[in-house]
């Protein structure tokens, strides 16, 4: 959407690069650089801990514990007002510490209630969580005001329409497009620079929802969006997409482009750059996503773009891992038919809400196997011995195997579709280093091969396909 012939920009800071007084100011100062060109929507992050820290004491008052949720207020009141006193003209200030104050009434009310009732509900502690996206937004906003740029610090509970799903709530996206434009369109078409909360969003009764841990990416995408933004920019605290996890492949590069299914595929197999709804919003309207590091902006980043396959050389764009993932191996024996077995195992996951990581199956043995992370295992467990109950009284008609200590590797690029030896260069590059392959699953899509390995051989497994494939 053109305005007055200007590109528009939705850019995102995280809370590492809104995390003090300097830190915001040099955001505040990208931003007005920017502003010069293109106009610009922001979308920011709590500063970095905040979050943390306002769910501890909201865990901490709903035990009764008074002194932790008092000394979390003054930790919170002396980070902001710190922030104010070394970024704000007097003027400024005047006019945003009383509503800093008025965020700080609100916590001390909400962890008093939690108190009380000595229990958080999942509504009242969206609410609380997101305190902080509140207070780093008044602040931006005021800081650019301070530096000759019109800002408005933006209520995301004003533009981001979401189901009632407190804790990670679902956006409607058209009528957030609908009051996301007639929000901020207006500002931006008078030259101000909204600065909205990430992580917020609110019921159509306007309770106060959030988006799920990270969700500041999400809120970013979805504004960009309903806006029809030329670009979205998401800052963080690295150069951009990385071929493997730098932790385990010292020599990882930045990768310059990659397609929105790689980003999806890379971001659900826990490659942190990105929250994995993000890219969903602006897959319809094929809007190019830029990952861009606050303390080095020279440097490109990456570019999320529809699709990389035209001009991509064939084969992997990148490595990734999960490391603390559990291995369940169901077995129905003779009894039970595969797609009976595996309807009920799926339907019991469909009920607890857990993803599975990667899915094996061997129809002739009626066994299925599938990877979920270890904080859900419990859970599953319990609820397929439920499920399955009958079959596991009856020894021989059903059993399921645990596998702990297993890592799942994942290859993925978009250029493997057509490529033919790479799954067979993969294990070669992994038998040469002595790792054992315990599970494959390569999907119809052929946008990514995964390999679960022992979880003390994940980093040799990352680094040998990462040399194989020269990434």
């Amino acid at each position: 959407m053109a305005h007055d012939d200007k590109s528009l920009i939705v850019m995102k800071f995280g809370g590492t690069s809104v995390g003090s007084a300097e830190r915001m100011e040099n955001v505040a100062s990208l931003i007005k650089e920017h502003s010069r060109q293109a106009g610009v929507v922001v979308v920011v992050s709590a500063m970095g801990g905040v979050t943390d820290m306002l769910i501890r004491a909201a865990t901490e008052a709903s035990r009764g514990n008074r002194e932790a949720w008092r000394d979390v207020r003054q930790e919170l009141a002396r980070r902001h007002r710190e922030a104010a006193d070394k970024t704000l003209s007097p003027a400024e200030q005047a006019l945003v510490l009383p509503r800093l104050a008025e965020q700080m009434i609100n916590f001390e009310n909400l962890c008093s209630g939690f108190s009380l009732v000595r229990e958080v509900t999942p509504r009242a502690m969206d609410t609380l969580s997101s305190l902080g996206e509140v207070m780093s937004a008044t602040l931006l906003a005021a800081i650019l005001r301070s530096m000759g740029c019109p800002a408005e610090a933006v209520d995301a509970t004003e533009v981001i329409v979401t189901d009632e799903k407190f804790g990670n709530a679902s956006p409607l996206f058209e009528e957030s497009v609908e009051k996301t434009t007639s929000r901020l369109l207006p500002l931006v078409e008078r030259g101000q620079i909204p600065v909205v909360t990430g992580f917020r969003g609110a019921t159509r009764d306007g309770l106060c929802t959030t988006l799920g841990r990270g969700g500041s990416d999400y809120s970013a995408t979805l504004v960009g969006a309903a806006l029809k933004a030329d670009e979205i920019w998401i800052w963080t605290d690295v150069d951009g997409v990385m071929t493997a996890d730098p932790r385990l492949v010292p020599n990882a590069q930045i990768i310059p482009e990659i397609s929105y299914q790689e980003a999806i595929e890379l971001s659900f197999f826990g490659a942190k750059v990105l929250h994995p709804k993000t890219i969903q919003p602006v897959v319809k309207r094929g809007i190019p996503v830029w990952i861009k590091n606050t303390f080095n902006p020279s440097c490109a980043g990456t570019k999320i773009v529809p699709s990389c396959t035209r001009n991509g050389r064939p084969g992997l764009k990148a490595v990734t891992s999960v490391s603390k993932t559990q291995l369940i191996t169901l077995s129905g024996r003779n009894t039970l038919t595969f797609a009976h077995l595996a309807a009920k195992a799926f339907d019991a996951l469909g009920l607890e809400g857990v993803e599975t990581l990667m899915v094996t199956q061997s129809s002739a043995d009626n066994v299925l196997c599938f990877a979920v992370h270890q904080a859900d295992l419990a859970r599953v467990k319990a609820h397929l011995e439920q499920v399955f109950e009958l079959e596991l009284l009856h020894d021989q008609r059903a059993s399921i195997e645990i596998m702990p200590h297993v890592a799942i590797v994942v290859a993925i690029g978009e250029n493997m579709k057509g490529t033919p030896g790479i799954a067979g260069r993969a294990f070669s590059a992994l038998g040469r280093k002595g790792i054992n392959i315990i599970a494959i699953a390569q999907g119809a899509s052929e946008i990514s091969i995964s390999f679960a390995v022992k979880a003390s051989e994940v980093k040799d497994a990352v680094q040998a396909i990462h040399e194989e494939f020269q990434l």
